[in-house]
């Protein structure tokens, strides 16, 4: 059985990246593991604490797509 959790609100969907499951980690809160993930392709740049601010997964995920913000050089 493939289990598919791509919809905030259907079945396993505490899986996804945009579930509302904080966390802290490297010394900060991230609202989600998609702040994290869209975050980490600015780190040690002010972007990153924009993205990790933001209310929404899908503002952070947004954020991290905008090629107008510099991404890390290894990423």
């Amino acid at each position: 059985m493939t289990i598919r959790f791509y919809s905030q609100n259907a079945a396993y969907s505490e899986f996804s990246n945009f579930s509302p499951h904080s966390f802290f980690l490297d010394g900060k809160t991230w609202r989600t593991s998609e702040h994290y993930f869209q975050a980490m392709k600015f780190k040690g740049t002010p972007d990153e604490d924009e993205v990790r601010q933001t209310k929404r997964p899908k503002e952070a995920a947004d954020m991290g797509r905008d090629r107008k913000r510099p991404l890390r050089k290894d990423w």
